[in-house]
């Protein structure tokens, strides 16, 4: 590694309940894990590696991904090229909207896991985002950063999100549990109760990887807001425009109501986000109160939700997630992000790793032998949010 001036390390995350229901202002809970991205890096214009660039340039290379990034940080984002360094770009659009940037940064980028549901993309913007102000002398408070990045998640890249992944990885504390509230942006790290079991958290990749811009993942968003219009509608209350119409704004009372006057399709969605919401209460009572097995089995009826209201979830995942739900030391678990590749991730009692591996492995491979290279097992903690190294 070359001498940078700055490391960046900025984890991947995980969320245990709340599943597809920040982007409806939801509740939503997560850890930060201990695996995640990178970013070593040096203002430009500075004597020595930064010195190769003018101060106004950003020049990025990746261990991940072949290809050089470049370009302007003072000048207009131009169109996406969709490559990866359309994440710098996007973290420069939405920082621009509210500062002057001045300097650029000369770095290097790598991720420690295969992509794939567990947010990588919200940690390489939030990386950047880090790394662009504090070249440019910006201070920033840690709420500031998820905004931002979710901002340029949405607006340059292009995908609807709420602020769930922005806020695990920038929030997570190792010793506890993220809940937030999507709606008021209130948040709160529960301190892990002194009586619970200990736990490790299996990340099982399908083999399959998937880009949510180009999945059902907007499509779905789209379908809860319908929901919610149908629910206005058939209760004669004044529509608002889509971007300002959110599930959680409409009493569950409501939904019973007129649940069978709509297509089902859009009951479907609205029957996760409210029996979404009831799971995501009944799961901070049950970690502030050490009790693991209710919340592991909370988080598998969460999937089972997210499989068959939400309809997320290809052939492999589910596989995944109906042999691990079998396996004994599994407390709990659910599909990792979208859920439409990706991964699988469970809460596990670590005396069971070895088994729960093995057998899990052998098992998903009887079913699906053509991801025989590239399906795999990692075994994480909860770790601290995003933070200079």
């Amino acid at each position: 590694m070359k001498d940078y001036q700055y490391h960046i390390f900025s984890p991947y995350r995980v969320c245990p309940l709340g599943a597809h229901v920040d982007h409806q202002h939801g509740l939503v809970t997560g850890f930060a894990i201990d695996k995640g991205v990178d970013l070593w890096w040096t203002p430009s214009g500075s004597p020595c590696l930064g010195g190769e660039y003018p101060e106004n340039h950003v020049h990025l290379e990746s261990r991940t991904f072949e290809g050089t990034v470049d370009f302007d940080i003072d000048a207009p984002s131009q169109v996406k090229e969709g490559h990866w360094g359309d994440y710098a770009r996007g973290a420069k659009f939405a920082l621009r909207k509210r500062f002057e940037l001045k300097r650029g940064i000369t770095g290097v980028i790598q991720g420690s896991l295969p992509v794939g549901g567990l947010s990588s993309s919200a940690a390489v913007l939030i990386a950047y985002v880090m790394a662009f102000a504090k070249a440019n002398d910006i201070t920033l408070q840690p709420f500031e950063v998820v905004k931002i990045a979710s901002e340029a998640e949405r607006e340059y890249i292009g995908l609807n999100n709420g602020l769930l992944d922005q806020a695990c990885i920038a929030l997570g504390k190792k010793d506890g549990l993220l809940f937030l509230d999507c709606d008021s942006n209130d948040w709160r790290i529960i301190k892990r109760n002194p009586d619970m079991p200990a736990f490790e958290i299996g990340i099982f990749f399908s083999g399959l990887t998937r880009s949510l811009v180009n999945s059902d993942y907007n499509l779905r968003v789209y379908e809860c807001k319908t929901a919610a219009w149908n629910m206005l509608a058939y209760t004669e209350q004044p529509l608002k425009t889509f971007d300002k119409t959110f599930l959680r704004d409409i009493p569950k009372a409501t939904f019973e109501k007129t649940r069978i006057a709509m297509p089902q399709r859009f009951a479907r969605r609205a029957e996760h986000f409210y029996s979404e919401y009831r799971r995501v209460r009944q799961g901070v009572t049950a970690w502030e109160t050490g009790n693991l097995k209710l919340f592991g089995k909370l988080s598998f009826d969460s999937c089972e939700s997210s499989i068959h209201n939400y309809e997320c979830g290809s052939p492999e995942l589910i596989a995944i997630y109906e042999i691990m739900r079998q396996l004994p030391g599994v407390y709990g678990g659910r599909f990792s992000g979208a859920g439409f590749k990706g991964a699988c991730i469970a809460l596990v009692d670590p005396s069971f790793k070895d088994s729960i591996e093995e057998v899990l492995t052998k098992q998903y491979l009887e079913e699906f032998p053509e991801y025989e290279k590239t399906f795999q097992v990692f075994w994480v903690r909860p770790d601290d949010g995003a933070r200079f190294v």
